[in-house]
């Protein structure tokens, strides 16, 4: 970043205070998403290992499809900001509902695709005959609600630029524990199964997005804002979540090859693999919840003009960020002789994992400085160079990756060159913005 004198103490604890207020609250709404799958596993669980194995079929199916609009929060989140910034809470909520159309519109047409496929899509990710009908009927159920989930990612992002982060957090709890309690009673109660499940977790996301619909309704009647879908808006909103799309497939490349990678090594080297990538996106969710913070908060200071103030900001929030990988990583290496043991007793696996493990606690605070900088470069709305760095990135990766069979080293060698994509990463968003170009104030970028 541009040299910049030092942030005086005051401005230091109205910036704490600020990524306090949207960071912790976010945080409790990431933890809660995970949990809706794990419900839905403790449940189905109890039905049998085909329904369990037809259930983890479908969910990374339905996970994966869900995650590559996570644009849909992040683009709301910096356009809505950016008008919160400039006084415009009326184009802030416009803006917010052309996100939201634009949900709906994606989501109809997943529905229209998923529907007919749904068997061939399931037998193309390998599911065993037995686990196949299940997955299938839960996929076929559960992409009912694609829609209500690709809405409340857009209106989870009009709340977030709107400095509203408690609000999802409320909901994403209140849609977990309905979750469960609906998936238990048709589960078991009403003896629908696998199925019941499916409906279940697809009323529950039905709720979960009226809710946030009614809040957003009722601030668009108090702000005088139009309800109604605007093809131009709708557009925009499209235009400007393209580069988040592409840098979120090309994550997706990166973390499918690894996987990949780790399969051809090994069985004891795939089940390690396994364990380190929860554990690794269980930490993201610590470090995610600054950068979401990072999106409001950047894009409120662009959109008010305030390009000290977003610089002062974005400066806090890597200190914030290293400081949070520091204590992340050092709780892993305290934590690893307790960890290991949650998950697998074949000592082969734990073995096999230690190293890597290591690699990862090491990593931290270059994750935290990664995620921060993506959060503010999203909430700057510099879209198309998150996705040209992640192009270069994936680009870099996957050669590395994929020269790990033949030149050996095994899962430790794999987790290298994942430390070495977010080596890059951070290298990337720092000479951008160390730049200053990303700096852009308005309403609009």
């Amino acid at each position: 970043m541009t040299q910049a004198p030092e942030i005086p103490e005051a401005t230091r604890r109205r910036h704490d205070r600020e990524i306090v207020a949207l960071a912790v609250p976010a945080f409790g709404a990431l933890v809660a998403e995970p949990l809706f799958v794990m419900a839905d596993s403790a449940i189905v669980g109890h039905l049998g290992t085909a329904q369990l194995a037809g259930l983890g079929v479908a969910s990374a199916l339905l996970t994966t499809a869900v995650s590559v609009f996570v644009f849909l929060a992040y683009a709301t989140t910096a356009a809505v900001a950016r008008r919160v910034g400039a006084g415009d809470l009326r184009a802030a909520i416009r803006q917010g509902m052309d996100g939201i159309w634009l949900a709906l519109l994606l989501g109809t047409a997943v529905i229209s695709v998923v529907l007919p496929l749904a068997p061939g899509i399931v037998d193309l990710f390998g599911a065993s005959a037995t686990a196949a009908p299940y997955a299938t009927t839960y996929l076929r159920v559960s992409a009912l609600g694609i829609p209500a989930m690709l809405v409340v990612l857009a209106a989870t992002g009009v709340l977030r630029g709107l400095q509203r982060t408690r609000t999802p957090l409320f909901v994403a709890v209140g849609g977990f524990v309905a979750n469960a309690g609906l998936n238990a009673g048709l589960v078991y109660g009403a003896g629908l199964g696998i199925a019941g499940s499916a409906w279940g977790t697809v009323i529950a996301q039905c709720g979960m997005a009226a809710v946030y619909l009614t809040v957003v309704v009722r601030g668009a009647r108090r702000h005088g804002a139009s309800l109604r879908p605007d093809a131009a808006g709708i557009r925009a909103s499209a235009q400007a979540g393209v580069p988040l799309l592409v840098r979120t497939l090309s994550l997706r490349a990166i973390l499918m090859i690894a996987t990949a990678v780790a399969a051809r090594l090994g069985d004891a080297d795939i089940a390690a693999h396994q364990i380190l990538l929860s554990l690794w996106s269980l930490l993201s969710f610590a470090l995610d919840a600054i950068a979401i913070a990072g999106q409001a908060i950047i894009g409120r200071y662009l959109g008010a003009g305030d390009a000290r103030g977003a610089r002062e900001a974005c400066r806090r929030m890597v200190q914030w960020g290293i400081a949070s990988g520091v204590v992340l990583g050092l709780l892993v290496v305290v934590a690893r002789p307790l960890f290991l043991p949650l998950f697998t007793s074949d000592s082969v696996v734990r073995n096999t994992a230690l190293p890597a493990l290591l690699l990862v606690a090491i990593s931290q605070p270059v994750c935290g400085i990664v995620y921060v900088l993506d959060g503010v470069l999203m909430g700057a709305g510099d879209g198309p160079y998150l996705a040209g760095a992640m192009v270069v990135t994936l680009a870099v990766f996957a050669p590395a990756a994929l020269l790990v069979p033949t030149l050996g080293g095994g899962l430790t060698a794999l987790w290298v060159a994942m430390t070495l994509m977010m080596a890059i990463r951070m290298l990337t968003l720092w000479l951008r913005s160390r730049s200053g170009r990303w700096i852009v104030t308005g309403a609009t970028r």
